[in-house]
C-alpha cells in the first residue's frame, strides 16, 4: 500500500488532470485497486470537467463530513466512490481505478475539518480492510497541502509537486517548495514540459528532484480536464504513455522513502531488520 500526495502552486499547473491521468494509467497489480482522492479545498473539478456533471453532486468528499463525526467514515468512504476503471461501456468494469470526488463549493471546506484526520489515518490502514489491496493518490490542489488538510501531505508516503517549466510557474514555485519543506519534509516534482527550461536545470534552481516529466499536449490533456471528446488512440498518445512512466516513478520513490523511514531493530543475529509500516 502506497500513499502519495499532488500538490500545486499558483499558475494552473494541472495538478488534478495529472492526478487523472496518473490514475488512469497506473501499474496496478492484479488483485489491487487504485484510489484517486481529490482533496483540494478551492474545491474539486472531476465532477463537472471529466464526467460533464452526469453524477451531480450525489458522490464525493462533502458527505463525508457527517459520517466523520458520528466515527462512521470507513462506511460512508466506499460509498462515495466513482468507478473510472472501464473505457469500454460494454465491457465489464474491473472496479480497480476508483475516483473519491472533491468538493463542489469552496465553501462546503469548512465542514471537512472533523474529515482530514480520520481520512489520512484510513488511506494508511487501508490494506488492513477485508478488501483488495489498495494504493491512494491524493490530490490537494493549490492550496491543500496547508491548512488543516495538510495532515494528508505530511503523512503521504511521498509529497510530489506539480509544476510548469515557465519562469512565471517556477518562480511562483520557489517560495512554495521553501515552505513545503518545512512543514512535511523532502518532496518530488512533476515537470510539465510547456517551457524552455530542462528537467536538469528545474532540479538545479529549485534543489528538488525531478521525478518525472509530461509532456505539454493541451488537446489530450481537455479529455481529462474538461471531459472533451478524446483525439484518436488517445489511450496510447506519447502524454499517456509518459504518465504511466511516471506513476512507476512515483511509485518507486514513494517505496524507497518507505523503507528509508521504517523503523529497524536488531534481528537474531544482530543484524538490522526494518519493521514494515
Amino acid at each position: 500500500m502506497t500513499v502519495i500526495a499532488l500538490a500545486g502552486c499558483s499558475g494552473a499547473p494541472g495538478v488534478t488532470t495529472t492526478a487523472l491521468a496518473l490514475l488512469l494509467t497506473w501499474p496496478i497489480e492484479p488483485g489491487r485497486r487504485m484510489i484517486l482522492a481529490e482533496c483540494d479545498p478551492d474545491g474539486g473539478a472531476v465532477l463537472h470537467g471529466l464526467l460533464q456533471g452526469t453524477l451531480g453532486d450525489r458522490y464525493g468528499l462533502r458527505n463525508l463530513s457527517v459520517a466523520a463525526r458520528k466515527g462512521e467514515l470507513k462506511d460512508a468512504f466506499w460509498r462515495q466512490l466513482v468507478d473510472l476503471s472501464s473505457e469500454d461501456g460494454k465491457q465489464e468494469s474491473l472496479r480497480d481505478r476508483l475516483l473519491l470526488p472533491g468538493v463542489t463549493d469552496p465553501a462546503q471546506t469548512a465542514g471537512l475539518g472533523p474529515v482530514w484526520e480520520p481520512l489520512a489515518d484510513m488511506f494508511h490502514g487501508i490494506d488492513a480492510l477485508p478488501t483488495n489491496g489498495h494504493d491512494v493518490l491524493i490530490d490537494l490542489g493549490r492550496s491543500g497541502a496547508f491548512g488543516p488538510s495538510v495532515v494528508l501531505a505530511q503523512r503521504a508516503d511521498a509529497l510530489i509537486v506539480v509544476v510548469r517549466n515557465t519562469l512565471r510557474c517556477l518562480q511562483a514555485a520557489q517560495a512554495r517548495i521553501e515552505a513545503l519543506e518545512e512543514r512535511v519534509g523532502s518532496i518530488g516534482l512533476i515537470v510539465i514540459d510547456e517551457g524552455p527550461y530542462p528537467a536538469g536545470e528545474v532540479q538545479r534552481v529549485l534543489r528538488v528532484p525531478v521525478v518525472a516529466t509530461l509532456p505539454y499536449a493541451p488537446k489530450e490533456a481537455r479529455v481529462l480536464s474538461d471531459g472533451a471528446e478524446q483525439p484518436r488512440h488517445f489511450a496510447r498518445s506519447a502524454w499517456m504513455k509518459a504518465a504511466r512512466t511516471a506513476g512507476t516513478a512515483l511509485l518507486q520513490r514513494a517505496m524507497l522513502r518507505k523503507a528509508r523511514l521504517a523503523p529497524r531493530t536488531a534481528g537474531p543475529g544482530g543484524e538490522q531488520v526494518a519493521h514494515a509500516r
